[in-house]
């Protein structure tokens, strides 16, 4: 941020070791004097900011920047999210949609389904938006299922995480693919296979394991009070599915028009035809959560003889337990932007890019230690693009290569999510775990993830070299 006061700027070996005592700092806080996430993470950034130089008249612009859109953000999505899931979970929605799946697939298999429905979810719904419209049915299985709530949550999380960071269309892979110059058709093909590999491997094969070393209950978050047991109406399982795949075929509509005016000479004019438009507009997540939450309001509200009070109060009362998710989320965004804004991120990307390692393992490393560095995987993977543009503008690489560096960055973008990263605490509230269970479980996951995509990554560009 420009405009910011800065006292005293430190150098690169000053920010690095500023972003480790910020981080070792923001777990004593939680995990030794046990202080709330929200104040702890409030009070690391603002203290980070001020050892970084930045002046107490700036402290408060430094912390909106990564806080007012992540709040925004999130806020949109968890709010509508979770007015569906209660009232899917509060007409009985949920657990007849989790009792089908079981029939169909078995419970030994459960999970299993679950997390390849969610991969397929995952696909144009952002990691975010798409956890929080499952969690409903995620806690149902759980619930029915009767075997550990992590070993069935995590490779559902795992299954929207893969999909939001190696396939377009999502926002890092499409900005990377657009910086380097790479094509976005052979993105989106090599993305998803990459993404199912690793689903496969990380959230199929290891999640599961780590979730067992955890007996936490089914989070009641999204559970409806005594007082809304009118709402339930037993609906019909393939209404739930419609509802659920509402918002998918919304966004999917958006991202098909995206995908015809980028094909189309006149990408600027068509994109901003009135029904073009419009159409995307409805496309945007959060208004596509908006209709599919009014729709469900009709269909298991007013369709089903419910009062207008009743489906009030019912969505209201899915805003109160979620208040703490979002502004710990928020959080978290604050204590990233913070370490943005500092230049840690730059600073660490600066001096990788200068050592003069190998293409595609410079591509990971930036990638991987500017995520470490301030928590956000887009800017990561955004801020490598933008750093190897130059050199791969330069060589003489194959479309091929140049994706699978994109890959590689991407991979990097992903890694050892910690308590910088807004998603981190996303999952650490909604699956009910603490700070040193979401450490030993998701960031583990996250670090597996860059790591298999690394080496998918190593072996395709070695792959490409060849056939070249």
């Amino acid at each position: 941020m420009e405009d910011l006061v800065l006292n005293w700027e430190l150098g690169t070996a000053g920010l690095l070791i500023l972003a480790v005592s910020s981080v070792a700092v923001l777990l004593i806080l939680i995990m030794a004097l046990k202080l709330h996430a929200f104040l702890a993470l409030m009070i690391t950034s603002i203290g980070t900011a001020l050892a970084a130089g930045i002046a107490p008249s700036s402290i408060m612009d430094a912390l909106a920047f990564g806080f007012h859109p992540t709040l925004g953000d999130v806020m949109l999505l968890v709010a509508l999210g979770a007015m569906l899931g209660r009232m899917v979970e509060a007409s009985g929605g949920a657990r007849a949609l989790a009792d089908r799946m079981i029939a169909v697939v078995g419970e030994k298999r459960a999970g299993l389904g679950l997390s390849l429905a969610s991969l397929l979810m995952g696909f144009p719904i952002f990691f975010d938006a798409g956890l929080v419209v499952m969690m409903p049915i995620i806690y149902a299985v759980a619930r029915r299922v009767g075997s550990s709530f992590l070993a069935i949550a995590l490779p559902t999380a795992v299954a929207f995480s893969a999909m939001h960071i190696f396939a377009p269309p999502h926002p890092g892979p499409v900005a990377a693919t657009a910086i380097v110059g790479a094509d976005i058709g052979v993105v989106l093909l090599v993305g998803i296979v990459f993404a199912v590999i690793i689903w496969f491997l990380a959230g199929v094969l290891l999640a599961p394991r780590l979730g067992m070393r955890f007996d936490l209950p089914v989070p009641t978050i999204l559970d409806s009070e005594q007082s809304e047991t009118d709402f339930a109406s037993a609906p019909r399982v393939p209404t739930i599915i419609g509802l659920l795949l509402l918002p998918l075929v919304l966004i999917l509509l958006n991202t098909g028009l995206d995908a015809v005016g980028a094909a189309r000479p006149d990408t600027d004019a068509f994109l901003a035809d009135g029904w073009v438009a419009a159409l995307r507009m409805l496309g945007e997540t959060p208004i596509a959560l908006l209709i599919t939450v009014v729709v469900s309001m009709f269909v298991l509200g007013w369709g089903a003889g419910k009062k207008g009070s009743l489906i009030e109060k019912v969505t209201d009362s899915a805003i109160g337990p979620i208040a703490s998710v979002v502004l710990i989320t928020g959080a978290g965004g604050m204590f990233g932007g913070v370490l943005r804004v500092t230049g840690i991120g730059d600073a660490v990307a600066d001096s990788l890019n200068d050592i003069g390692l190998p293409l595609i393992v410079a591509a990971y490393l930036i990638a991987q230690i500017v995520r470490l560095a301030q928590g956000s995987a887009t800017v990561a993977l955004t801020t490598a693009a933008s750093l190897m543009a130059g050199v791969i503008a330069a060589g003489d690489l194959t479309q091929l290569q140049i994706v699978a560096i994109v890959m590689a960055m991407s991979a990097g973008s992903v890694g050892f999510s910690h308590v910088n990263d807004s998603g981190f605490w996303l999952v650490s509230r909604f699956f009910g775990m603490d700070m040193k269970q979401t450490l030993a479980t998701w960031t583990v996951i996250q670090g597996v993830m860059a790591i298999i995509g690394f080496i998918l990554s190593v072996a395709l560009f070695a792959l490409a070299s060849v056939i070249a």
